[in-house]
């Protein structure tokens, strides 16, 4: 009856009843899923909200006329395609084109200076994504290192459950079970950690991907309108 009643019936009581060494473990891991739940959260509505915004922009821009008709709309959205823009405007505002006598209009930008707009360009998209980006890495790591940390856990809490059948001189089954269980608690706990991680961040990988696939569409479609508007 004193065995039956030291089993552990419940997940709770076994962590409540664990080693030093477990607890300090599932505490670790409570604290990286706080981190990785936040991160989540956080990103799931900045990234929507990212990709909402430019397809609506690069929707829009198809039908866009002129240059400044396209900063203006950009302005209007906001977001990243605004950003994009305001660094595409500042950068025609600031370069001054090559002078070429033609019969429209004698200043027009020089095929160097559309590469470095095309750089400049494809600069700003990444750093677009690397802000967007931000944090997102966290949760690769979190992913990875979760499981690791609670096979550690695992191992410290079987070596101490055969330490203490060693001690106690008892190897029947109902002398093993629990202290093995409690080991595996933290094994489920990385788990239930690393799980949603992985799952969130290959969710995010795939928007921010199309994301800089949108932006870097949109860069070529305002060359494309510079050029339709005698710009280049």
């Amino acid at each position: 009856m004193q065995v039956s009643q030291a089993i552990p019936s419940s997940p709770m009581e076994l962590v409540t009843n664990s080693t030093g060494a477990t607890k300090i473990v599932l505490g670790i891991l409570v604290v990286l899923s706080l981190i990785s739940w936040g991160i989540i959260f956080a990103k799931w509505f900045e990234l929507k909200k990212a990709l909402r915004i430019t397809r609506a922009f690069a929707d829009d821009f198809a039908g866009v006329p002129t240059v400044d008709r396209a900063a203006q709309l950009a302005r209007t959205d906001g977001g990243p395609p605004a950003r994009i823009m305001e660094r595409a405007m500042r950068f025609i505002s600031e370069t001054t084109p090559a002078l070429r006598e033609t019969s429209e209009r004698s200043a027009r930008f020089s095929a160097a200076q559309v590469e470095a707009l095309q750089l400049v360009l494809d600069a700003e998209t990444t750093t677009e994504r690397d802000r967007l980006g931000k944090w997102v890495t966290a949760l690769a790591t979190i992913g990875s290192v979760s499981p690791l940390i609670g096979l550690l856990g695992t191992v410290l809490g079987v070596i101490d459950a055969f330490v203490g059948i060693a001690s106690k001189g008892s190897g029947n089954i109902g002398a093993v079970a629990p202290g093995v269980a409690e080991a595996l608690i933290a094994t489920a706990a990385a788990l239930s950690v690393a799980i949603p991680a992985v799952f969130a961040y290959n969710i995010f990988a795939a928007r921010l991907n199309k994301v800089e696939g949108q932006l870097e569409s949109i860069g070529s479609e305002f060359i494309a309108l510079m050029v339709r508007e005698g710009m280049i």
